[in-house]
């Protein structure tokens, strides 16, 4: 499929343009609901809670089933399992504009959410399968990583746009979207490209098992954004999805064909790649969801202006292809991810005194420290996630490494919710909820700078080891 290690044919750019459309879909998908909840909660007359579920529905979803998709990849084909959820990727997500009721929203959801859990990993599996390691591959994963990150700034704007029309086409446009990849994908991924599918049977008590716990504990998350909420129950949600992820490692530690091989979370780097990921994300989620709430409801900005605002974050489109993957191969991947990491913390800090006369000008260095620090950080994170990692486990890595972004994402969103509305209280000023919003975003600027540090550590066992491969991914 390539003429040389660092050039791609038609057919490879074709392959990759198709994965990283999916992947962008993805992206756009989550981006343009959330932006519609407030057109949705008015035409469908839903309850604060039933429009929180739309949300929380697919992320249960999501979370839940990555760990199992990821598996499923390796063991029955990455070709195979892209394409059939892809279609019911398809499916669901136009089902979901033709709802009436809150429940058809919330089942349409959460499948959605599945589909997309069996999806991704498949799709990432496939890209680090496709192509070669080294200068093609980084180059793939430049484009790949870059595509993900733009489907999450440009779904506000085009969310934006779809719900001045009218918010059911929100869930059509990625029909189309999601046709045009599905055809092309059927045309152009062969089955002959894929590795040797690994020998054994597939481990149903394991998947069971770690497939109940990843629900309960991004349920317990979930909840966390509710202070309403019973705490007790909440505990007892965690503390069940704990007892099932105990008897999760129990299985796995006995099964001569296990769903997750333990080992490979003994690698540390792979673990910082994962961790980094997971606070990288939440972060920045956790501030896409204050600022949101700072522009449309303190300021009066509608979601159009609001998508706009952030539309330069989106620049990594360009950059994350471009940029990155000569940054990679000149530095390494552990000082780009690290600029990359360094720079969201302080895009973040640069937030924090903000006020209710800011101008677009004051806000402006955040959004485009911000856009640098996606393309510096998100292609090297999926790099590492996956780099050095067994062709038959790759899936699983891909797995592992969308499971850390999805619970990064829960609970950045979740974590700033409970700082938020617990530092608000019952007042209803603007002065206050101005100093709430403060409040919560002091968290992603302390998550970020932890991710710094996580990362940092691959820096230091670098220098201490100069002979051995730069990656933080690399399995030691």
């Amino acid at each position: 499929m390539s003429t040389s290690n660092d050039r791609m044919d038609a057919r490879a750019w074709g392959v990759l343009f198709v994965l990283a459309g999916a992947v962008f879909l993805e992206g756009i998908d989550i981006a343009m609901l959330n932006v519609a909840l407030p057109a949705i909660r008015a035409d469908l007359e839903l309850s604060t809670g039933m429009l929180s579920g739309v949300v929380s529905a697919y992320v249960l979803g999501y979370g839940g089933f990555m760990l199992l998709g990821g598996r499923a990849a390796d063991l029955l084909g990455r070709r195979r399992m892209f394409l059939f959820w892809m279609a019911v990727f398809l499916v669901f997500s136009g089902l979901g504009g033709f709802a009436t009721e809150g429940w058809m929203l919330l089942v349409a959801r959460f499948i959605t959410g599945i589909a997309a859990a069996f999806m991704a990993p498949a799709g990432l599996a496939l890209v680090v399968g496709t192509f070669p390691e080294g200068p093609q591959r980084t180059k793939a994963l430049g484009v790949y990583a870059g595509t993900a990150a733009g489907g999450f700034s440009l779904g506000l704007v085009v969310g934006g746009l779809l719900t001045s029309v009218g918010w059911r086409w929100v869930f059509f446009a990625p029909v189309v979207l999601a046709a045009a990849i599905l055809v092309a994908a059927l045309l152009l991924i062969r089955e002959a490209d894929e590795p040797e599918r690994p020998a054994g049977g597939f481990d149903l008590p394991g998947a069971f098992s770690i497939t109940g716990a990843m629900l309960l504990l991004v349920y317990g998350v979930v909840r966390l954004e509710h202070p309403g909420n019973d705490l007790s129950g909440t505990l007892s949600v965690f503390a069940a999805g704990l007892a099932l992820l105990a008897v999760f490692v129990a299985i796995e530690r006995r099964s001569a064909d296990p769903l997750v091989r333990l080992g490979i979370l003994r690698s540390a780097p792979l673990v910082r790649a994962n961790l980094g990921a997971l606070l990288f994300l939440g972060s920045f989620m956790g501030f896409q969801f204050l600022a949101t709430l700072y522009l449309q409801e303190l300021r009066g900005w509608s979601p159009l202006q609001t998508g706009l605002a952030m539309l330069v974050i989106g620049m990594d489109m360009v950059l994350a292809p471009t940029l990155t993957p000569r940054l990679v191969n000149r530095f390494g991947n552990a000082p780009v991810l690290f600029g990359g990491m360094v720079l969201a913390a302080l895009a973040y800090a640069l937030f924090l005194p903000l006020g209710m006369d800011w101008t677009y000008a004051a806000m402006l260095p955040t959004m485009i420290l911000l856009g640098l620090a996606f393309s510096l950080a998100y292609g090297p994170l999926t790099m590492a996630a996956t780099e050095g990692v067994d062709e038959h486990e790759e899936g699983l890595a891909s797995g592992l490494f969308y499971t850390a972004i999805q619970f990064g994402t829960a609970l950045g969103v979740s974590a700033v919710t409970a700082v938020n509305v617990a530092t608000l209280g019952d007042a209803t000023t603007a002065e206050a909820r101005l100093d709430a919003l403060r409040t919560a975003l002091v968290l992603p600027v302390a998550a970020a700078v932890v991710g710094a540090l996580v990362i940092a550590f691959g820096l230091r066992a670098r220098a201490a080891a100069p002979g051995r491969p730069e990656s933080v991914g690399v399995p030691g």
